[in-house]
């Protein structure tokens, strides 16, 4: 992977600036360096899962937010593509994979959802209810982006026996990369449309870059969360 991916979009590479020291603290934390070297804790890494089950729930209800405040069909119609793959897709990963460690759906869904949990999930969804539909993208972004960023540079540096590979392969499959350059254009459209073609110029383009910056830094406390290996 030559240089960070900014798929397609110059307003991410510009969000992804603004965030400061959290973008590489939250793509380069331990809990990624263990997945890529295969030093991570199994134990971390099922608890993550089950915290993760319950934060594309949410995320999903997030995304079908996004449909509501889409203000053209091509909005609408990828934020409700998105809940279709977090639903069916992502989901059922995390299903599969614990359900080879012995933990069932019926555990998942029973999995008390832990701080970080409640503050990350329910910062992107105030972003959508309090803001339109620029606000919630911002929050969302970091997630599906990082991800993506993550899933391309451990395909290229994690180690040949990490036991971690199948997550890996997930975010750097051709799948979820095509959604991040489907998002990296969303981002670029739905701000042109809401603050012209220079948006860096505009009062409110700050804001927005902070609620992007927010929800990275809560990224973080969620790799926190996830290394620590227990609620």
């Amino acid at each position: 992977m030559s240089g960070t991916p900014d798929f397609g979009s110059k307003v991410f590479a510009a969000w992804r600036e603004a965030a400061g020291p959290a973008w590489p603290a939250y793509t380069g934390h331990a809990f990624v360096r263990g997945l890529g070297d295969g030093t991570l804790p199994r134990e971390a890494f099922l608890h993550y899962l089950k915290q993760d089950y319950i934060f594309l729930f949410h995320f999903a209800r997030a995304w079908a937010l996004a449909v509501v405040k889409a203000e053209t069909i091509g909005e609408a119609r990828l934020a409700a593509a998105v809940v279709d793959g977090l639903v069916n897709t992502e989901m059922s990963l995390h299903v599969e994979i614990c359900g080879r460690a012995g933990i069932a759906e019926a555990d998942l869904l029973a999995e008390e959802e832990a701080l970080e949990n409640l503050a990350y999930t329910r910062y992107v969804t105030d972003a959508g209810l309090s803001g339109d539909f620029l606000d919630l993208i911002a929050a969302l972004a970091p997630c599906v982006l990082g991800y993506g960023e993550i899933g391309l540079r451990l395909k290229e540096t994690a180690s040949a026996d990490t036991p971690y590979r199948e997550w890996i392969d997930t975010y750097a499959g051709a799948d979820y990369q095509e959604l991040c350059a489907k998002v990296g254009a969303l981002i670029e459209t739905a701000t042109a449309a809401r603050l012209g073609e220079r948006p860096q110029d505009t009062p409110r383009f700050a804001a927005i870059a902070d609620r992007f910056r927010n929800a990275t830094r809560l990224e973080v406390g969620f790799w926190d969360m996830g290394l620590r290996g227990h609620v």
